[in-house]
C-alpha cells in the first residue's frame, strides 16, 4: 500500500517539479527518498496522536490540508516557471579551499554569472577523470522533506480511519504506519529516479531542457488549480 500510495498523481506532480531542478540520477533519487521520509514523519506524528488519544480528524480539517497541497503544487510549478522566465541556468563550479578542490552544482540567475568570480565552470565528468576524489554531495535542501510532510498530513485522515478500524493494538497500528512509510520511501525513491531521467538526458541541451522543465511547471500549476477547485467546491470545503 505504501508503494502504491507513492504513485498518487499529486505526489508525482510535486516531486517532478522538484526533480526538474536536478541533473543527476542519484540527486533525483534522493529527492524521492527525502519526500518519503517527510511523508512518513508526519504520518507517524499524526498517527501517534490519533492512536494514543483516539482523536478524530474533522472532515473540514482534512479538506483544508488537502487544499494546502493544491496551493503547494501551484507554488512549486510557479517557482519552476519563474526561474525559467528569469533565465536561471544550471552550472557546476569548482573551487579550492583548505588545499582541496571541491565541486559544487549551482542554479544561477543571469546576474550571478559575472558576480561569481571565485569559481569557474567545470564539467563534472571531466573533473572525475582528472582525479577529483573529494567533492560535496549535490545540495538537496529541505524542500522535498517539507513537501512530503504536507502530503503525509493530507493523507493521514484516510489512513488513520483504516488503521483504527482494522488494527485494535496501538503498537501494531504504529508498526503498520511505519511499514507503510517505508513503502512510500521506496516507491518514491524509484519514481523520482525515473522522473529525473528526462531532465538528466536533456541537461546538455539548454532549450530542450527548458521545454521539459516548463512542461513540468505547467502541469504542476494546472493540476494544483484543478485540485483546489475540486476540494474547494466539489468536495465542499468552501460550501
Amino acid at each position: 500500500m505504501g508503494l502504491k500510495h507513492a504513485l498518487d498523481a499529486d505526489h508525482l506532480v510535486a516531486v517532478s517539479t522538484i526533480v526538474s531542478e536536478r541533473k543527476g540520477f542519484w540527486s533525483s533519487s534522493l529527492v524521492g527518498a527525502l519526500w518519503g521520509l517527510g511523508h512518513t514523519a508526519s504520518l507517524l506524528a499524526v498517527g501517534l496522536l490519533v492512536i494514543a488519544f483516539h482523536l478524530q480528524i474533522p472532515q473540514k480539517a482534512a479538506l483544508g490540508v488537502e487544499f494546502a497541497v493544491a496551493v503547494m503544487l501551484v507554488a512549486l510549478g510557479g517557482s519552476v516557471l519563474w526561474k525559467i522566465f528569469r533565465g536561471a541556468t544550471f552550472h557546476i563550479h569548482a573551487h579550492q579551499h583548505s588545499g582541496r578542490l571541491h565541486v559544487h552544482p549551482h542554479l544561477h540567475k543571469p546576474a550571478e554569472h559575472q558576480a561569481d568570480e571565485h569559481t569557474a565552470p567545470l564539467d563534472y565528468a571531466r573533473g572525475l577523470r582528472q582525479g577529483l576524489r573529494h567533492h560535496h554531495l549535490v545540495p538537496i535542501g529541505k524542500k522535498p522533506f517539507f513537501v512530503g510532510m504536507v502530503h503525509g498530513m493530507a493523507g493521514s485522515a484516510a489512513l488513520m480511519l483504516l488503521v483504527l478500524a482494522a488494527i485494535p493494538s496501538r503498537m501494531l497500528g504504529l508498526l503498520y504506519i511505519g511499514i507503510f512509510g517505508l513503502g512510500s520511501v521506496g516507491g518514491m525513491f524509484l519514481m523520482s529516479a525515473l522522473l529525473g531521467l528526462p531532465f538528466s538526458f536533456t541537461a546538455k541541451y539548454e532549450r530542450l531542457n527548458a521545454v521539459v522543465r516548463t512542461t513540468a511547471g505547467v502541469i504542476s500549476v494546472g493540476f494544483g488549480l484543478f485540485l483546489a477547485y475540486r476540494i474547494g467546491f466539489m468536495e465542499g470545503l468552501f460550501l
